[in-house]
């Protein structure tokens, strides 16, 4: 039989799986919410951003 996909069995065995970063688990210290003043701050950068035309736009001049 021949087949162009690798032995799934044979590869399993010959490779082994690499143990998982500490940085995947999900124990330790939890982000602290932002304060009011940040939620405020964020909330108008956000606006400020879409109103504002895209730095692509800027870029390229009209026709």
């Amino acid at each position: 039989m021949s087949s162009t996909q690798p032995d799934v069995d044979r590869v399993a065995r010959a490779y082994r799986e690499p143990s998982a970063s500490p940085l995947w688990h999900r124990y330790g210290p939890k982000a602290r919410p932002l304060t009011p003043v940040q939620q405020r701050c964020n909330r108008e950068f956000l606006e400020l951003a879409q109103r504002s035309p895209g730095a692509a736009s800027l870029a390229r001049p009209s026709p």
